[in-house]
């Protein structure tokens, strides 16, 4: 008898921002499958079992969850954030699409969950108050000039850019390289933003602008949100906020 799989968005860290949703299913499940560091972090009764794996094992990981829930398991499979964005939830219907075709018969769940870009935007004001992109300076699913394209067409499009994997220890030169490209679309003054771990204890933010802007300001739990050629810096009593007009009648 096949069981059920459930995709979990788990939000950016805190528990208080997990949906209430996710937050009644975990205790019902009997298996939790993900990224060692977001099944480690999640708090669920001893009963479940944790089958916990490296990072760049999405498809593997995908496979395994399957596999347990033709077993007749109910399933987690868990990621940071939302589980579809940047995220296990399409790792799932690939392997479910190109695997096994009894995978198809497993019933299949997909819970939502908040994104960085919206917690770390929470936190600014509102960056994304008008049209915007998410891109990921991840190469290891797509190559480089196709997201160096990507990156230059959002720009000359004025979108908002939610830079997702923006740095990390393999690719410690991309960043300043989609920074110079940048530079040659947009005004150097509009605001840049460096969001760190969100919501967890070692939560940082630095905002800047496009010329100040590089890539030793993030590290691997870094996302970070360039504005538009509207995107303004208002400062009040409280805080300096960063947000984009929904109007660009100006």
């Amino acid at each position: 008898m096949n069981g059920h799989i459930y995709i979990i968005g788990l939000g950016p860290g805190d528990q208080n921002l997990q949906t209430i949703e996710v937050a009644h299913l975990l205790p019902t499940l009997t298996d939790l499958v993900g990224y060692g560091p977001y099944v480690q972090r999640v708090q669920v009764p001893d009963t479940i079992r944790k089958h916990s794996s490296d990072n760049r094992e999405e498809l593997d990981r995908a496979n395994h969850a399957l596999i347990l829930a033709q077993q007749g398991h109910r399933v987690g499979v868990v990621s940071s954030g939302d589980a579809g964005v940047f995220a296990m939830a399409s790792a799932v219907f690939e392997a479910i699409d190109h695997g096994d075709p009894s995978f198809k018969e497993i019933e299949v769940s997909v819970l939502p969950g908040i994104s960085a870009m919206f917690a770390a935007a929470s936190r600014l004001g509102a960056p994304l108050g008008h049209d915007f992109c998410a891109i990921s300076l991840s190469e290891n699913l797509k190559p480089w000039e196709v997201i160096l394209k990507r990156l230059r067409l959002a720009a000359q499009a004025d979108f908002v850019i939610a830079l997702y994997n923006a740095v990390s220890k393999a690719r410690p030169w991309q960043l300043d390289t989609a920074f110079e490209l940048l530079r040659e679309e947009l005004p150097l003054d509009i605001p840049v933003a460096f969001c760190q771990a969100i919501s967890r204890e070692n939560e940082h933010i630095e905002i800047t602008n496009l010329k100040d802007a590089k890539a030793s300001m993030g590290n691997m739990q870094t996302l970070v949100l360039i504005g538009s050629r509207y995107s303004q810096l208002l400062t009040t009593q409280q805080k300096i906020w960063f947000y984009t007009p929904r109007s660009l009648k100006l």
